[in-house]
């Protein structure tokens, strides 16, 4: 139906994954070519490749059609009313290239790149004048905090603490403030290395680290209620945010951080306290219908043509589990979330926390020949029936993604690939609501069992710990 972390660090592939993110930091210099890895995010001679945005949700610039959005660039680049009256809004008004840097006057739209990004490593140095007050967006998302912090905290902002700190998240959320000061005397160069798993964001201002992989919160849904805000978008453009003086850019390089990569990088961080429940060989310690998959290269295969709900054999109240999975085109299964030892996880467990192809309906229909709609609440990482998840953040079928799942009292909140697509209270669900008004007499449990509820697809599990809260 759609219906000890510290052994695993021993890992010699773990190991060497966290130590390419987290190296030896360098310093560069003017006009500096690409460090091995990366390419270049302008070309040195012009804004070629480089769009005007400003303060809008990019989702608005994301709903437009391909001709409205060349229409859209184009006047940002040139001027036009789409831009503002006056038409002198445009990055040809306020930018320019000077050598082998960018140089913004304090004013215009944000230079945007042409091309989305999702899992980066970024590397950036800038030079500002005083009373400056920039920034770098991320995915269209504000911001990576850069001003002139010489004038002390005259409008209580924090400017004091420093650079590098992402400045539009929640008060007291983690990474608003930067860990250190660590900004240059004003005009000299700083440089930042920036680090974009998922929505989780790790900042080097001048080789030291300022914010530690905390979460690029959605500043464009923070009036919403928090259970109807949305993540940020798993791609978008980097921006170059100016305003209050001169600001210059050079030694831009891009580094596209791919699954395996992304998947080690989140395995490091955070694991403190967990154990291993699946030793790679076979099922000990699992009970259930254990004969419904096979153990094969380190992985839990699901058989085909069969279904049960497998679990580890250890009952628990509040935990986090963590693991990583691969589908197969149209793959459907399931976390099985405070089950009891027998009986359908998705209505009598407190949920089944849905695992299934982000592109389920052209892929299942691709593989039926049938059309294959579904509810969103039985979309990757719902609350099967209940809550729906975010969704888009997936990693492309047949490479492995990296989920946590965090079950505290009624809540539970997934964390797929750096990013929290689900973060709902089942307390708080209208059951006259729910998919097929079906009844969850098992919403409300206080403890069970943890395991995958499947059947049928080849969906494949690996590195499965928990830690109990």
């Amino acid at each position: 139906m759609i219906t000890s972390r510290s052994q695993f660090l021993r890992s010699s592939c773990f190991a060497a994954a966290a130590l390419a993110l987290v190296g030896s930091p360098f310093a560069l210099r003017a006009a500096d070519a690409p460090p091995a890895g990366f390419t270049a995010l302008w070309n040195g001679k012009d804004l070629a490749g480089w769009y005007g945005w400003g303060t809008t949700d990019p989702r608005t610039f994301v709903a437009l059609t391909p001709e409205q959005q060349a229409e859209y660039k184009k006047q940002s680049i040139e001027g036009g009313p789409l831009v503002n009256a006056k038409g002198d809004n445009h990055i040809n008004a306020h930018w320019k290239v000077e050598g082998d840097e960018i140089v913004n006057d304090g004013k215009g739209l944000y230079l945007s790149t042409e091309k989305d990004y999702g899992d980066i490593e970024l590397l950036v140095d800038y030079k500002m004048q005083p009373k400056g007050d920039s920034g770098i967006y991320l995915r269209g998302v504000p911001q990576v905090q850069i001003w002139d912090t010489t004038e002390g905290d005259p409008r209580g902002l924090g400017q004091d603490k420093g650079s590098g700190g992402l400045w539009n998240n929640d008060k007291g959320s983690p990474g608003k403030d930067p860990l250190v000061h660590a900004d240059k005397p004003l005009g000299e160069w700083n440089h930042f290395r920036i680090l974009m798993v998922g929505s989780r964001v790790s900042v080097w201002l001048n080789d030291q680290l300022v914010v530690d992989h905390a979460i690029l919160e959605n500043y464009f849904d923070k009036k919403k209620p928090v259970e109807q805000r949305l993540p940020i978008l798993p791609r978008g453009p980097i921006q170059l945010q100016t305003h209050g003086s001169e600001i210059r850019w050079r030694n831009l390089f891009v580094r596209e951080i791919g699954s395996d990569e992304a998947d080690k990088f989140l395995a490091s961080k955070g694991g403190e306290g967990f154990q291993s429940i699946f030793n790679g060989k076979d099922l000990d310690g699992w009970a259930g219908p254990t004969d419904v998959v096979e153990v094969e290269d380190g992985a839990m295969v699901w058989q085909e043509k069969k279904g049960g709900t497998p679990y580890w054999n250890t009952e628990l109240s509040d935990f986090v589990a963590r693991v990583e999975f691969k589908l197969p085109p149209g793959g459907n299964n399931g976390l099985a979330i405070r089950v009891p030892s027998s009986g359908n996880a998705a209505y009598e467990g407190m949920c089944e926390c849905q695992v299934l192809d982000d592109n389920y309906e052209v892929n299942k229909e691709k593989v039926t020949g049938k059309p294959a709609p579904i509810d969103p609440r039985q979309a990757h990482g719902s609350a099967y029936g209940m809550v729906a998840a975010a969704r888009g953040y997936q990693h492309p079928i047949t490479e492995w993604n990296f989920e946590e799942v965090t079950v505290k009292g009624s809540t539970i909140k997934v964390e797929l690939n750096g990013t929290v697509i689900l973060d709902a209270d089942l307390s708080k669900v209208d059951m006259e609501n729910v998919m097929a008004h079906s009844k969850h007499p098992g919403k409300d449990r206080t403890s069970g069992f943890f395991g995958f509820a499947g059947h049928n697809d080849p969906v494949q599990f690996k590195n499965i710990f928990i830690k109990k809260l």
